[in-house]
């Protein structure tokens, strides 16, 4: 009883598995099919409206024109800036905190110095070969050089990272007043020629009035990724100058135990 019991359920989930399944891909579809209907209607706004700003940019003047290449070049730079950058940081902070690893790992500063080109381009690379060849030019004497050597290494790098950097706050700082100039001179044209054609109406002076105001929308475009960047860029690159002065510390450290004789690191050796 209990086996035909167990057979009747066992075939009555085997003939209702196709409609189950049946069910799952059809709800599976649907979503599918609303997935995309939603993607069709995003992609068709976003071309409705940037067919709306391609006619408004044709009918502007030349001096708008100008305006909105000046714009476009500088968007263009700031972004060429800001992808460089991210991937150079990017790479730099990894490759930091592998350099730091295996310089803590590593028993005498001649085996750090033969695998440290392979951490480039960490920042903190150029800090220990500047501070490295300092030791060994001095031989250890003192260790005064060797902190002002990664002081200036330290100042060095941190200069290549910035290379290029202040043109994103020039972007941030220029491009809305560059995109106001061209919404000014668009509406005082939009008014001379309201006062040419002696109609004072809304009707008239408003196609004007939206063509010049599209060169305002279009500096602060360009100038709010380059300030956003801007921030987050410098915010990075004091992070890697708080780190180059860590380990500088660490490298100072590393130098005066391998600069101490085996008599001075264990006297009671030494007396035995």
């Amino acid at each position: 009883m209990v086996r035909w019991v167990k057979a009747l359920i066992a075939g009555t989930i085997i003939k209702n598995a196709p409609l189950r399944r049946h069910k799952l891909l059809w709800r599976s579809r649907g979503a599918s099919r609303v997935f995309i209907f939603k993607m069709l209607n995003a992609y068709w706004l976003a071309f409705a409206v940037g067919g709306e700003v391609l006619d408004l940019v044709s009918q502007t003047g030349f001096v708008a024109k100008s305006v909105l290449l000046l714009l476009l070049a500088f968007s263009v730079l700031s972004w060429a800036i800001i992808l460089s950058k991210w991937s150079l940081l990017r790479r730099a902070r990894v490759q930091s905190g592998r350099f730091v690893r295996a310089f803590r790992k590593a028993q005498r500063l001649t085996d750090v110095a033969a695998v440290a080109d392979q951490f480039r381009p960490s920042p903190l690379v150029g800090v220990f070969e500047m501070g490295f060849e300092e030791y060994k030019r001095g031989a250890g004497r003192s260790l005064l050089p060797v902190q002002r050597a990664m002081q200036i290494a330290n100042s060095e790098e941190l200069t290549r990272l910035e290379r290029n950097v202040p043109w994103l706050a020039i972007t941030g700082a220029v491009t809305p007043f560059v995109g106001l100039f061209g919404t000014v001179w668009g509406i005082i044209d939009a008014f001379h020629g309201l006062g040419t054609a002696g109609a004072a109406t809304l009707r008239a002076v408003a196609p004007g009035i939206s063509e010049a105001l599209i060169t305002t929308a279009f500096g602060l475009v360009a100038a709010i990724p380059a300030v956003i960047a801007y921030n987050l860029i410098g915010s990075s690159i004091r992070e890697f100058a708080s780190r180059g002065d860590d380990f500088a510390l660490e490298m100072l450290n590393a130098v005066e135990r391998a600069s101490v004789p085996v008599s001075q690191a264990d006297p009671a050796g030494a007396r035995r």
